[in-house]
């Protein structure tokens, strides 16, 4: 699954029209036009010569996740005396699905029992303890990366889940 490929499908689940998706981008610092939302919803072909980010790179889909948190909890306060988290966790492109269903999972305030029951309405059965592994910070003993499979099927379970009610 390519980055484009998530916008579409998160912003297909979520139900989002293109003023909100353009507001969410304006949220997490980017500012975008009708023109280039139009690119980034655009289906990418599935050729395994190109790279993963044709026209949404990381930093895009990552600057959406950080809008999308916002956009669904407000604008976080900072504590006097300590500095801000830095807002970009992708590091590589494996870790794009471990950073996806982190900021996702913030943003609609969902636990970890919230993604296993929405795993489970794409018919996908994971453990407790196998979330807990992917929800972890990248470079601890116990952290795993997150497949394309988990990813899709989280995505379809949140289509399922909100769109279809």
């Amino acid at each position: 699954m390519n980055n484009n490929d998530i916008l579409i499908r998160l912003r297909y689940a979520l139900d989002l029209k293109n003023q909100e998706m353009i507001q969410i981008f304006e949220l997490g610092g980017m500012k975008i036009d009708q023109t280039r939302l139009a690119e980034l919803l655009t289906k990418q072909p599935a050729d395994d010569d190109l790279p993963r980010d044709t026209v949404c790179d990381a930093k895009t889909l990552e600057t959406f996740l950080n809008g999308f948190i916002t956009f669904k909890r407000g604008k976080q306060k900072v504590k006097p005396g300590t500095t801000p988290p830095n807002p970009f966790q992708i590091t590589n492109q494996a870790s794009v699905n471990n950073v996806l269903l982190k900021k996702v999972r913030i943003a609609l305030s969902m636990t970890s029992d919230d993604i296993l029951d929405v795993l489970r309405l794409a018919e996908v059965y994971a453990s407790p303890s196998e979330i807990s592994a992917i929800l972890r910070k990248e470079g601890h003993r116990n952290y795993v990366a997150c497949g394309d499979r988990y990813a899709r099927n989280f995505l379809k379970g949140l289509t399922i889940r909100y769109r279809e009610d």
